[in-house]
């Protein structure tokens, strides 16, 4: 009896009713495709056996919450003179904040301490993020890293990095030994 098989696309988006083990491995043996009327249970493993992220029991809710690292959102633009990065840190102090760079890169972390009331757990809403973040930014240009200058006024951190003058010239004396 020939079964029609679905594509992986299919699958992903909920055909079918019986059920089957899937892995990774699935696609590159090229097994991946179910049949029609059939749906696949997905065990998201890989040739290192895991997609865990470093869990030992393959479980990434189990992780501890003040183990993962958040990212930090950015507004990044430019003017005729400068690259500027723009991110809000309200709640972080300028010492837990730490800024590098390279002249074609930029790297914010920082952490975000949380301080609550009373128990704790009586949250209606409990959207913000408190711990660990960074963001690393790959700049467009290069950029002067001895005249960058970084602020934060109101928990909006303004980077500004000079753009380096490829065009400029300098002229050498040479001098005689």
């Amino acid at each position: 009896m020939a079964r029609n098989k679905k594509s992986l696309f299919d699958w992903l988006t909920g055909g079918g009713s019986a059920e089957r083990d899937f892995s990774f491995d699935d696609l590159e043996s090229g097994s991946a495709t179910p049949a029609v009327g059939e749906s696949r249970t997905l065990n998201i493993k890989g040739k290192t056996g895991s997609a865990s992220a470093g869990t030992t029991n393959g479980s990434l809710l189990s992780e501890p919450a003040e183990e993962l690292e958040g990212e930090l959102s950015v507004d990044v633009y430019q003017t005729p003179t400068h690259i500027v990065i723009k991110a809000m840190i309200a709640g972080v102090r300028p010492e837990d904040l730490d800024v590098s760079l390279t002249r074609d890169m930029v790297t914010i972390r920082g952490k975000r301490e949380q301080h609550t009331e009373g128990g704790g757990d009586d949250f209606f809403f409990q959207e913000l993020y408190w711990g660990s973040f960074s963001r690393t930014i790959v700049l467009p240009q290069e950029v002067e890293i001895e005249e960058a200058e970084a602020s934060e006024k109101h928990g909006l951190l303004t980077i500004r990095l000079p753009k380096l003058d490829k065009g400029r010239h300098a002229k050498l004396k040479v001098r005689s030994n």
